[in-house]
């Protein structure tokens, strides 16, 4: 049951986004086995549209990509550097192949719960879940903000940039004065030695 559920919803997934089947349809007949531990050990083979198909687990899988569960949430948030850490085995080009297109899936959340809850719902719900994300987005940069000027202003961690150019051009003033005063204390030492040798 659990098994055909994600079947159909990868399958959903991939009619959306019709160049992802175009691009497996030349791995037909290809298997793989999707191994989350403990979660799920799954073996799915491609079909001649490009979809998934369920493979029985006595067909050997031509790769197998092994997904540590830390990896999950940096996956679905499209982190290169979690894509990177499948661990490979088998054909490294049908690997590589469902990798690059993993990274680039943008699965629509609507249209796969539209098909569990029906159209309304579905759009109400992915409605509220983005305007929770945006409001969650503002909230965090609001109080970044906060927090900058708190540290430049009232606790003074952070300096301020204008406070660093200022520091810096007075210390490039305090340079050039030093090297005039040197310079003038050089000019005073060779006339008093030239006073002397004459």
């Amino acid at each position: 049951m659990f098994i055909s559920f994600v079947i159909n919803q990868l399958n959903l997934i991939l009619r959306q986004e019709s160049w992802a089947c175009k691009r497996l349809q030349p791995f037909e007949g290809k298997t793989v086995r999707f191994r989350i531990l403990p979660l799920f050990d799954l073996k799915l083979t491609v079909g001649q549209s490009g979809e998934l198909l369920h493979c029985p687990d006595q067909i050997e899988a031509d790769t197998t990509l092994t997904i540590q569960p830390a990896l999950i949430p940096g996956l679905l948030a499209h982190n290169e550097s979690a894509f990177d850490n499948i661990d490979i085995f088998g054909d490294t080009l049908f690997a590589d192949e469902l990798i690059v297109i993993g990274k680039h899936l943008k699965p629509s959340a609507e249209l796969s719960l539209a098909s569990i809850l029906g159209d309304i719902p579905a759009h109400r719900i992915a409605q509220t879940s983005d305007n929770i994300f945006q409001w969650h987005v503002q909230m965090t940069r609001n109080l970044s903000e906060a927090l900058s000027e708190y540290w430049q202003e009232e606790q003074p961690l952070i300096v301020k940039s204008n406070a660093v150019s200022n520091a810096s051009h007075q210390i490039k003033t305090l340079q050039q004065d030093t090297n005039r005063l040197e310079n003038r204390i050089n000019r005073i030492i060779q006339l008093t030695c030239k006073d002397k040798g004459e």
